[in-house]
């Protein structure tokens, strides 16, 4: 009887040992986002920072660290299951795409915006990539479409009920000076406006609080990055609040403007076969960091 009763009592020891580990992983990667998700804000991953993965393997590490919501490029790799060539794209078959809706669905993550994906003006070629945003339920396209093309744009944008946000690569790419979207953007339907990219702004030697600021109205997205040097186009990304890049104040000027349910892929350009735990280093700053703004905003009443 004593015989059973230890091996029932190292049983439940263990179960509950096994129970705490698994509670613990848990708690260890789930991200507190409560007051970011007070602002409506959206956070996720800009599956970028997992190129070197598959696009099953990055909604797994996205899903890792806490998130609920990614943005998609094309040509990832869809699974290591089938062969190299089949890539998530607008030209995906329907079977993987349906494999890739399944996974999203499996790991509890909404895919938001796709990008950045050219948008020609060939007709044809434009509507395939609303026709795939809008088959896969994404709300943003982030692209670089040419200025000439931008009525045409808008008018997709407008009759699919789709967003198009203009993107800023490095210098001398046609967006590079925030200064050419605001711009081109005067008299664009609110279908169209800006994926903020932080970082490359500071690669081409701008000012990436005024150029948040200069696009007051048009901001639904952002490529959000800190960096260890200004100015160099070789500049890395590291976890937010220990760079170059004044994230509070981009932050505190998102709030001031109101934006409504922007939604934040973090792009993250470093450590690349293990990033996750910067990435997860860079949610909790962000959080910490609107928490705190939200207290000083109270104060100052």
């Amino acid at each position: 009887m004593k015989a059973m009763c230890s091996v029932f009592v190292i049983t439940m020891l263990v179960a509950a040992l096994t129970l705490f580990v698994s509670f613990t992983a848990r708690a260890e990667t789930g991200a507190d986002l409560s007051a970011v998700e007070a602002l409506g804000w959206r956070v996720g991953c800009q599956l970028w920072s997992f190129n070197r993965f598959t696009f099953m393997e990055a909604i797994d590490k996205t899903a890792s660290i806490g998130l609920k919501y990614a943005e998609a490029f094309p040509g990832q790799r869809l699974s290591a299951d089938l062969p190299e060539d089949v890539k998530f794209e607008h030209t995906m078959s329907e079977e993987h795409r349906q494999l890739a809706q399944q996974k999203l669905k499996e790991a509890g993550v909404t895919l938001l915006c796709y990008g950045v994906v050219g948008l020609s003006a060939n007709e044809e070629e434009a509507r395939k990539v609303f026709d795939f945003a809008k088959a896969m339920g994404i709300e943003t396209i982030v692209s670089e479409p040419a200025r000439n093309n931008l009525e045409f744009v808008d008018k997709l944008a407008g009759e699919y009920g789709i967003n198009v946000a203009i993107h800023n690569h490095p210098k001398p790419s046609l967006y590079w000076d925030y200064k050419v979207a605001v711009e081109a953007l005067e008299g664009r339907s609110e279908r169209l406006g800006v994926c903020a990219d932080t970082g490359h702004w500071v690669r081409s030697g701008l000012d990436s609080v005024e150029a948040v600021k200069a696009l007051d109205g048009r901001l639904i997205s952002f490529h959000i990055k800190d960096l260890n040097e200004a100015g160099k186009r070789d500049a890395h990304d590291v976890i937010w609040g220990t760079g170059v890049v004044d994230m509070k104040a981009i932050l505190a000027e998102v709030i001031r403007q109101k934006v409504k349910n922007p939604v934040f892929s973090i792009e993250y350009e470093h450590n690349w076969d293990n990033n996750v735990p910067d990435i997860a280093a860079c949610v909790a700053y962000l959080n910490k960091a609107v928490t705190e703004l939200a207290s000083e905003a109270s104060a100052a009443k």
